[in-house]
């Protein structure tokens, strides 16, 4: 198995995964694209990730439930929370457990590929 790192994307929109899959393509870093948290979970990628971008409000468990499942399992990569639906509220229960980023859709293609540069610098 690779030991690439990834960026692995979590987006119940179609369109939403695939822009952003092609976005860090285009940038030049792997990435692998699931449509739940479920499905992130269950995947031998799960490891393999270096930065997690997430929206926030899925069909089954929510972003904010799968970064408290991650850090309970001790493995939570750089989280960059993304949303159509901001609330404040939850936006500072996920920075306060260490989000890197809270994005409101649409999302700023320049300022999410500098986050992801900047949870790729950071020391694992």
């Amino acid at each position: 198995m690779s030991k690439t790192r990834i960026i692995s994307i979590i987006d119940d929109d179609e369109s939403v995964r695939s822009s952003i899959e092609d976005l860090m393509s285009a940038l030049g870093f792997a990435s692998r694209a699931f449509v739940s948290a479920e499905e992130f979970l269950n995947s031998p990628d799960r490891d393999r990730t270096a930065c997690l971008i997430t929206d926030l409000q899925m069909p089954g468990a929510s972003g904010q439930e799968l970064q408290s499942h991650l850090l309970a399992k001790g493995h939570a990569p750089p989280m960059i929370f993304i949303t159509s639906f901001p609330d404040k509220n939850i936006r500072e229960r996920v920075m306060a457990k260490g989000a890197l980023a809270f994005l409101e859709k649409p999302l700023d293609c320049q300022m999410l590929a500098g986050l992801v540069q900047k949870a790729l610098a950071a020391p694992r």
